[in-house]
């Protein structure tokens, strides 16, 4: 474990956090930035979906937020990561994703995983199949939005990841 790693706080966000997470999607440069008003709600109303991590100082370094899809309510769909560039390459990241997710298995018994990644982004790509390994889980892919059904001029498809079974067994040691 880094030293970034071993002062970092992951827990549920509390209101105070949305004016931070909608600083640090902003800043990613690469995240569709949703109105401030919408990080308060989810904060809010997605506070147990959605963890954040907390450096030395106690402000937040980054986060992932989520929900649980309606109509399957034991897959947890993964709407944003996000972290501050100063404090990126220390696997935060994968430490925000591992720990709501075991968070999730043992209060919501979730057993499936989905994200959507835009082709190209290797980083979130990295992410998301790296915790299906480290999980001994699947990865299934397929478009989910295709670039014509954004109303707002030229975007990438979303391919959704689906990732599955999950359990409430630890993550293993990725290989070196």
């Amino acid at each position: 474990m880094t030293a970034a790693l071993a002062d970092l706080l992951i827990e549920r966000p509390a209101t105070t956090d949305g004016a931070a997470l909608w600083r640090l999607a902003k800043d990613s440069k690469t995240l569709d930035l949703n109105s401030s008003y919408s990080y308060l709600l989810w904060c809010r109303d997605f506070a147990g979906t959605t963890a954040v991590a907390r450096g030395a100082d106690g402000q937040p370094v980054g986060f992932v937020t989520g929900y649980l899809r309606p109509d399957r309510p034991r897959t947890l769909l993964v709407w944003q990561v996000a972290v501050d560039a100063a404090h990126r390459g220390h696997g935060i990241a994968a430490a925000l994703l591992d720990g709501l997710v075991a968070r999730l298995v043992a209060e919501q018994g979730i057993t499936g995983l989905e994200t959507t990644i835009t082709p190209g982004n290797t980083a979130s790509e990295r992410l998301f199949t790296s915790f299906a390994e480290r999980h001994g889980a699947r990865v299934d892919r397929e478009v989910l939005f295709r670039s014509g059904l954004f109303p707002d001029g030229p975007h990438d498809p979303e391919v959704l990841y689906r990732i599955g079974p999950l359990t409430g067994s630890a993550p293993t040691a990725p290989a070196r």
